[in-house]
């Protein structure tokens, strides 16, 4: 469904994403994983359409889009949450997830009930008249993802929809990535809370210092040296061997 292929993008002198592949299969969720400042969330801009690369391509569903707008990409059916989640503090729970909708009906009535259908999928259902900025992060997350999904996509792009959320709130919103998924929609996330990549991600992609150094079944890539050093520095592959052997 998406192939990036060789994506390069520099600011003035930093490359901040460099010659990264990737692939998502239809109906996958897969993960794109690395340490802070690996050019993950500049990756997704690409694919999304908010940066223009330096050099690459990305494909979506065998037509080159690398060159197309974001909302142009977005009628295609490609949406994506951000990480710092920054509802409309105007508008109410309902209104905001109905801006999404607008992007395919301009009836105010039918966005507003497709918007309510949304907010049922995500656990909102009861606030609906709740004002946003009334919401926990918890239900700031979830706004985001009903947002994103109100615009109908195909390919959804997940930026740390985690985070900053307590282990309790992660379990419960564990399942609903996967209902999006079991429910039509392809996902790319970007993610740090790897209980959440073990569980959920059929395959898994590193980024470091803007490379890939490695892609394939969450657990593997896990025990990857390669992966542990990215992580944990330089040596911190061995340390760990020589600490298990002594265990």
């Amino acid at each position: 469904m998406l192939e990036v292929k060789s994506l390069t993008k520099r600011f003035s002198g930093l490359v901040a994403v460099d010659q990264a592949s990737l692939s998502v299969t239809k109906g996958s969720i897969t993960g794109l994983i690395g340490p802070n400042g690996a050019g993950k969330t500049t990756l997704f801009a690409m694919v999304a359409g908010f940066l223009q690369p330096d050099g690459g391509s990305v494909s979506y569903d065998g037509r080159d889009i690398t060159q197309l707008a974001p909302h142009v990409r977005a009628r295609a059916g490609i949406a994506r949450t951000f990480q710092i989640v920054q509802p409309f503090e105007g508008l109410n729970v309902q209104e905001n997830i109905a801006v999404g909708a607008y992007l395919h009906t301009p009836d105010a009535n039918e966005a507003l009930r497709q918007a309510a259908d949304v907010a049922k999928r995500v656990g909102l259902g009861a606030d609906l008249t709740k004002a946003s900025s009334d919401l926990t992060v918890a239900g700031r997350k979830r706004l985001e993802v009903a947002r994103a999904l109100a615009t109908g996509p195909k390919l959804l792009l997940l930026d740390e929809v985690l985070a900053g959320l307590n282990p309790s709130e992660i379990r419960d919103v564990l399942p609903l990535v996967r209902d999006i998924r079991d429910q039509g929609v392809t996902i790319l996330m970007i993610e740090h809370i790897m209980q959440a990549v073990m569980n959920l991600c059929d395959k898994v992609y590193v980024l470091s210092q803007g490379r890939m150094i490695a892609e394939g079944e969450p657990k593997a890539v896990c025990e990857d040296p390669q992966v542990i050093e990215a992580y944990l520095g330089h040596g911190a592959a061995e340390r760990l061997r020589a600490e298990q052997a002594h265990a």
